[in-house]
């Protein structure tokens, strides 16, 4: 236990730390900037509970992402940690930080186009590539290698890429 009255842990600075916490899967976003973490609390104590909402219920990097948040906090001036997964919070990929947009553009992906909450498979089509800026492109599978991602070809810098979906 690392708990010193004289450092008073906030909310702001777990979160700065939680930068450091990548996606398994996405190296280039953290944990923050994909908005899966919904909510932090620190008491008097420096005791610290983090809340996290997965993109996809099936999420198979979970249980790898919370121990990576725990472990985080954990080098943190605090009396203890908790790191609970729940749905309270639906994800959306609206959530995505701007800085996270440009962590899945560095990684390769597309990312998910803003939406109004209706997402339809044309939000699907024309896809900006992450290689050129072209939207001269054409879905090929709604289905990629993840949940998540869908398979699209771009037809001026003849790249094949992968999209983070947009989910709502």
């Amino acid at each position: 236990m690392r708990f010193s009255t004289l450092i008073n842990i906030t909310k702001e600075y777990v979160l700065e730390a939680l930068q450091d916490v990548k996606d398994p899967e996405i190296p280039t976003i953290s944990v923050v900037d994909l908005g899966i973490i919904t909510g932090v609390e620190v008491d008097d104590d420096n005791f610290v509970k983090v809340t996290m909402t997965p993109t996809f219920s099936g999420c198979p990097a979970l249980k790898i992402m919370e121990n990576m948040v725990k472990e985080r906090i954990e080098l943190m001036n605090i009396s203890g940690v908790e790191v609970t997964t729940n749905f309270d919070t639906p994800w959306c990929t609206n959530m995505i930080s701007p800085k996270g947009i440009e962590g899945l553009k560095k990684h390769g992906l597309a990312p998910p186009e803003k939406h109004n909450g209706l997402v339809q498979i044309e939000i699907l089509q024309k896809v900006k590539c992450p290689h050129c800026g072209s939207r001269n492109t054409t879905l090929k599978t709604p289905f990629g290698p993840t949940l998540c991602r869908s398979m699209h070809y771009c037809n001026e810098c003849l790249n094949a890429f992968e999209q983070f979906k947009p989910v709502d």
